[in-house]
């Protein structure tokens, strides 16, 4: 992994586009909130990324709205993941009429899209993070359950679970203690690309008014505020649109070099591979 070109440079542009949360944590040199005589001020000194159309300073809003839009795709991986994984595991694991039943029920989420799902729940609840969180979850959760049913599925049987079973173990232990760790690896890789599929579909709902409310910012918001005035002032576009390309270029690029070096047929694959 250490001589992946890829990781390395998803590692690289992952960290461009995470910098200014990262620096928003402890220090914001404006107030994102606050309004300002400089109207949509071209990089300077003072506003290194310009202002947007009230005067606002777009680095401390991007900064700031970095924070929810990578939150947002964290939770949402994370309990879709959990979720997805429980689900897919125990299916996987038991099988018969369980595994056709739990894989009818992931095929029908998976006939609803992000977008239709969050507008859904937007209408249920009100546009917010809550709704854009849970929809992006449950759109999560059928990925990681096919490829947890697919693991539980092909180890069940190996000598391991079944001396772990011969010795009276219960089926929750051998699945948690014995299955689990050993598809880690494609749950690993899923979790990365869902990662920067979650933070594209958080900023697109953000785009459609469906995430983050006003005043407060995030970067699909601050891309809807700032294309009226893109043809004569870019700037208040041109940067949450490249932290948005950089963070989700650098999360689909460290999940295929997850791949290419945690899957042994890949690996073998690139090992024989002339030089």
């Amino acid at each position: 992994m250490r001589r992946h070109v890829g990781l390395w440079t998803g590692v690289i542009c992952l960290t461009l586009a995470a910098s200014p949360v990262l620096v928003g944590l402890v220090w914001v040199p404006w107030d994102p909130l606050s309004l300002g005589p400089e109207r949509l001020a071209a990089p300077s000194v003072s506003h290194p990324m310009g202002t947007d159309w009230f005067g606002r300073d777009t680095w401390s809003r991007l900064a700031i709205g970095g924070r929810a839009s990578f939150a947002v795709a964290l939770l949402s991986v994370a309990a879709g993941g959990i979720a997805g994984t429980a689900l897919g595991g125990f299916a996987g694991y038991v099988g018969g009429t369980w595994d056709e039943i739990t894989m009818r029920l992931v095929d029908a989420l998976l006939a609803f899209p992000a977008l239709l799902l969050a507008l859904l729940l937007g209408a249920a609840w009100g546009p917010g993070l809550a709704g854009v969180a849970t929809a992006l979850a449950l759109f999560n959760l059928p990925f990681f359950a096919r490829v947890a049913r697919a693991g539980f599925r092909s180890i069940r049987e190996r000598e391991f679970v079944l001396a772990a079973r011969a010795s009276g173990a219960r089926g929750g232990w051998i699945m948690v203690r014995h299955i689990a760790p050993n598809i880690a690896s494609p749950l690993l890789v899923q979790a990365t690309v869902g990662l920067g599929a979650a933070l594209l579909a958080e900023s697109s709902l953000s785009y459609l008014r469906l995430g983050v409310q006003p005043p407060y910012p995030a970067w699909g918001r601050m891309l809807r505020e700032a294309q009226d005035f893109f043809p004569h002032y870019p700037w208040p576009a041109v940067f949450p649109g490249l932290a948005l390309a950089l963070a989700v270029l650098g999360l689909n690029l460290i999940g295929d070099a997850l791949r290419d070096s945690l899957d042994p047929v890949l690996r073998r694959v690139i090992r024989l591979r002339p030089s």
